[in-house]
């Protein structure tokens, strides 16, 4: 709307309606107000819930046996065994000695393989000739070939063609129209006729005599690629071979553009289980089994475990199975029992070893808690719960500033930006001030700490039996202590770990029967449960929660107030015009009086 007002009058109207409106702005500034510090109070109560829920997962992980049972393995000579246990293995020691480490099986070539002229790079197909019947004719059904612009140019899908594989001819048509072009394959191919196309044998590219137009098409049909085929058998530990094919095999196909050395990779990288190189000071591959120990087929201990087939390997690369170094197994004596193994890293009662070396003699290991770990974990768990209450009780004890309200849009904009922080931190304080849920929270937390365990077995019921006793100071606000440097606790550690254990995450089907964990964990979890009920979640509608519910009744205030507010401005401005429009009309009236009198 377009208003022309003050010109009769005099008067500055935008303003005097602007200083009017001032005064009924005043309501809705307190709602907007009244809105902000709704979400600011919301997104506190969010971050306490963010606060309890990630203590809530610290605390999951102390429910958890192995936060308590960590052992400690030490070997009395790591260059012969290393070792080490998992919570369930027993305070023990044991002896290893007459070791014989395990084996891995190898074949390696028989004599070299190219007398030092292959390139192991290179690919195979470019030395072709030092293969010899090692390669295999695999049929390729080549498909229709569109050109999409103006060439002499083309390309079959393969190379490394299989020598007498190709037809005499093939056809291009163009539209309606057909044209045959003979194939060659020797001499220079920017001789050749205008009804001839020449191939190149090792990379299947095609040179027309004549130009092919866009979009012909050069007829597809079959011909054979060069390739290498074999297979390879190897077994696990149970005797199974590995393959895929019906017998237990694993067939490998590589065409002409491969490298020695990538078919040697590609092997490794197999689930056949083999690790091969070629060694060009020796002119001689090696293949080395993966996995130690006598891996032969099932009721064949003993035999090859590495099985060739294929003129690539058993031609070229000179593979010969009955050449083997077969593998064997780690042969030793565990506290007077003669025994084997696969590997030469084994597993026996929880108790992990790895063999260095071969030995005769004594090598001792020794089990035993691994109270420092244990120590740690608990120091930590109480290090991150005072911290958490530190964090909760800063809230509910802020002190509120009544006299920072949120600012306006007109008030923000008279501050500089470093101003307007300062007051909005000043605003922000205080809004959980003496909360009832997060002191409830608390107060049962501090509870869930000192209340004896009933139901323990061992000599610990509660938190002083173990040196973890409640701060002197009452400014801390409940926060726990390690007494002195932590002997107490290391020593019930030493001494009783199913007790201290019991004491934080025994099960129980009442609160009493719990361990302090687990009623952190209650306690927390319900905390949580009551916060969302007041200030949701991010993924929540406002009708899921107090707080959401007040931000939208406070939303429809506002905009309801907004509505009226424009409804009042219009009344002012058309209560002001019909002003002007008197003014102007008896102006008029005294400007017509004037003449007559002149």
């Amino acid at each position: 709307m377009v208003r022309v007002s003050g010109l009769a009058s005099g008067m500055d109207i935008d303003q005097i309606v602007s200083d009017l409106m001032k005064t009924e702005r005043m309501s809705i500034d307190k709602m907007k107000k009244q809105k902000q510090t709704l979400e600011w109070q919301r997104d506190d109560y969010r971050s306490m819930n963010l606060l309890l829920s990630d203590f809530n997962n610290l605390a999951f992980n102390m429910t958890l046996q192995s936060s308590y049972s960590s052992k400690t393995v030490s070997s009395a000579d790591e260059t012969k065994v290393k070792a080490a246990a998992t919570s369930s293995a027993g305070n023990a020691s044991y002896t290893l000695s007459n070791v014989t480490m395990a084996t891995a099986a190898q074949n390696i070539s028989s004599e070299k393989i190219s007398e030092g002229t292959i390139d192991p790079a290179k690919s195979l197909w470019e030395q072709k000739n030092l293969l010899g019947s090692a390669w295999s004719g695999k049929e390729v059904k080549q498909p229709d070939i569109t050109i999409s612009d103006d060439t002499k140019a083309a390309k079959l899908s393969k190379g490394a063609i299989f020598e007498g594989s190709l037809p005499s001819s093939i056809q291009v048509k163009n539209g309606e129209s057909s044209q045959e072009f003979n194939i060659k394959t020797t001499g220079d191919p920017t001789l050749i006729g205008e009804n001839d196309v020449f191939i190149n044998m090792n990379t299947g590219e095609m040179t027309f005599g004549t130009t092919l137009t866009n979009g012909s098409t050069v007829q597809g049909f079959t011909y054979k690629q060069n390739v290498l085929q074999f297979s390879i058998t190897t077994y696990d530990s149970s005797g199974k071979a590995t393959g895929d094919n019906a017998d237990g095999s694993m067939s490998f196909e590589f065409d002409g553009s491969a490298s020695l050395n990538t078919v040697l990779t590609q092997l490794g990288n197999s689930k056949v289980g083999i690790s091969a190189f070629y060694d060009e000071g020796t002119d001689k591959v090696v293949f080395t089994r993966k996995d130690t120990g006598d891996l032969s087929k099932a009721g064949g201990a003993g035999g090859q475990k590495m099985v060739f087939s294929g003129a690539f390997l058993t031609n070229f690369l000179k593979l010969d199975t009955q050449k083997e170094t077969g593998g064997t197994d780690a042969k030793f004596t565990l506290n007077g029992l003669e025994t084997t193994r696969k590997s030469n890293t084994f597993t026996t009662a929880g108790v992990t070893y790895n063999l260095q070396n071969n030995f005769t003699g004594d090598v001792r290991v020794n089990v035993s808690n691994d109270t420092q770990k244990v120590f740690d974990t608990i120091k930590d768990f109480v290090t991150k719960y005072n911290e958490l209450i530190e964090k909760i009780n800063g809230k509910v004890t802020e002190e509120r500033d009544r006299n920072y309200q949120p600012l306006t849009d007109q008030e923000r904009e008279k501050l500089t930006d470093k101003q307007a922080e300062q007051w909005d931190d000043k605003a922000k304080s205080g809004l959980l001030k003496g909360d009832t849920i997060l002191s409830s929270g608390l107060n049962q937390m501090r509870s869930n700490w000192y209340a004896s365990v009933s139901g323990v077995s061992g000599a610990f019921s509660q938190l002083t039996d173990i040196g973890i006793s409640t701060s002197a100071n009452y400014s801390d606000r409940g926060k726990l202590v390690i007494e002195g440097d932590g002997t107490k606790l290391k020593e019930a550690i030493e001494k009783d770990p199913q007790s201290v254990m019991d004491l934080f995450m025994k099960s129980g089907s009442t609160t009493s029967e719990k361990g302090i964990v687990r009623r952190l964990r209650d306690t927390i979890t319900q905390t949580v449960s009551k916060i969302e009920q007041r200030a949701g979640r991010s993924t929540w509608t406002s009708e899921q929660f107090l707080l959401g519910r007040n931000l939208k009744s406070v939303n429809s205030q506002i905009t309801s107030f907004e509505s009226r507010l424009t409804q009042i401005e219009d009344r002012y401005y058309r209560q002001f015009t019909a002003m002007e429009k008197a003014i102007q009309n008896a102006n008029a009236q005294s400007a017509q009086l004037s003449q007559y009198f002149s």
